[in-house]
């Protein structure tokens, strides 16, 4: 089958997804090729953080780039249940850094004092918190003995993965996008000023096509004259039974999620693509989750999951047109999710005008070479 689209955006997942979604709203046609759940998914491996606190530390871009986004957050997830009714469950609460010995208070204040001093402006607004202040945030939460205090960013929150999922792609076919589930690109080749996407059920000429598939986009990419090296950083996630609220706030290592669930985690592991789960991350994980609240030490844990994150060489966003073939761009970035807002509209608006402008300058691929 041979035929024609506005735009192809090659990759279903939340990035993908968020940049379609933006350029539907804008008027294109887009058709998104999605691998389906086959693909290596971090949506559905996710923590769910929309999270500051820590982006930008060595690249202050980054950090701008991360406040738009959490500046726009809610107004996107409003706008999302607007028009799908689908709720993203996004709660704007603030998100914490626990610090459970003097060593790692001392580096968490040494980072936070670094970021502020990187950035012409101040984005972060995290700030130190001794125990004191932390027990007046979170009065209903038991903390352990050891917690010293914590790194609070104001701006951080959380939301659920696989509703943002689902709401995107249910804004995508509100807005008269083509999305085709279990429908991967094969091989795409710039032709005459145009590009050909191949797929198992044919060929589509299109002026303008999007790699934002994660790490499918390796297969593809050299073809559009990209070199970006995408690697994979597994992180392992435990799942308890549903408690009555704790009253607490997120963190990277222990969150409360809208259904009573705690989510426990994460690690960091360079395995490749090996996504078993090991018993001895979970216990490190469950062992540190109890020291900082020791009441869930009763708790059941349900099940565990292992995902792959999508990360590049200094773990910033890469987005680039090809300098080769205009018309061609790649997205890859590690923080789809807390990212998605300013995905649906900077980057889908600079897309759809062909011009990546000077906020988005700094994420081009040639800083890693």
């Amino acid at each position: 089958m041979q035929n024609t689209a506005e735009c192809v955006v090659i990759g279903g997942g939340v990035v993908g997804s968020a940049i379609a979604y933006g350029l539907a709203k804008r008027g294109v046609k887009p058709v998104v090729l999605d691998e389906g759940d086959n693909a290596i998914r971090s949506s559905r491996v996710n923590f769910g953080l929309v999270w500051l606190h820590s982006k930008g530390d060595g690249m202050p871009a980054y950090g701008f780039w991360t406040r738009r986004s959490a500046d726009i957050w809610q107004q996107f997830s409003d706008e999302l249940k607007d028009e799908t009714g689908v709720s993203t469950h996004y709660v704007k609460s603030g998100g914490l850094n626990y610090c459970l010995s003097e060593a790692e208070f001392e580096t968490r204040s040494e980072t936070i004092r670094r970021m502020r001093e990187q950035a012409e402006k101040d984005p972060y607004e995290a700030r130190i918190i001794d125990r004191a202040e932390l027990m007046q945030l979170m009065p209903r939460a038991q903390l352990g003995y050891e917690v010293l205090g914590a790194s609070y960013g104001p701006h951080d929150g959380t939301c659920s993965p696989l509703f943002l999922l689902h709401a995107l792609h249910a804004g995508l076919k509100k807005h008269g996008a083509d999305y085709r589930p279990n429908s991967p690109a094969l091989t795409v080749k710039p032709v005459a000023g145009r590009f050909e996407v191949h797929t198992a059920s044919g060929v589509i000429s299109t002026p303008k096509v999007v790699l934002a598939a994660g790490h499918g986009n390796m297969p593809l990419e050299k073809s559009l004259g990209f070199d970006v090296e995408i690697i994979a950083e597994r992180g392992q996630i435990l799942v308890s039974e549903r408690v009555a609220p704790m009253g607490i706030l997120p963190a990277n290592g222990v969150r409360q999620t809208a259904e009573g669930t705690l989510l426990i985690g994460t690690t960091n592991e360079e395995v490749g693509y090996d996504v078993s789960t090991t018993p001895k991350a979970s216990a490190a994980m469950v062992q540190r989750a109890v020291r900082v609240f020791p009441a869930i030490a009763g708790v059941r844990i349900v099940r565990t999951w292992a995902g792959l994150r999508t990360l590049t060489k200094d773990e910033c966003p890469v987005y680039e047109e090809s300098e080769r073939y205009p018309g061609a761009f790649i997205a890859t970035c590690h923080s789809g999710v807390t990212l998605a807002a300013v995905h649906a509209n900077d980057l889908a608006a600079a897309i759809h005008q062909g011009k990546l402008g000077p906020d988005i300058e700094p994420f081009h691929g040639r800083r890693l070479i």
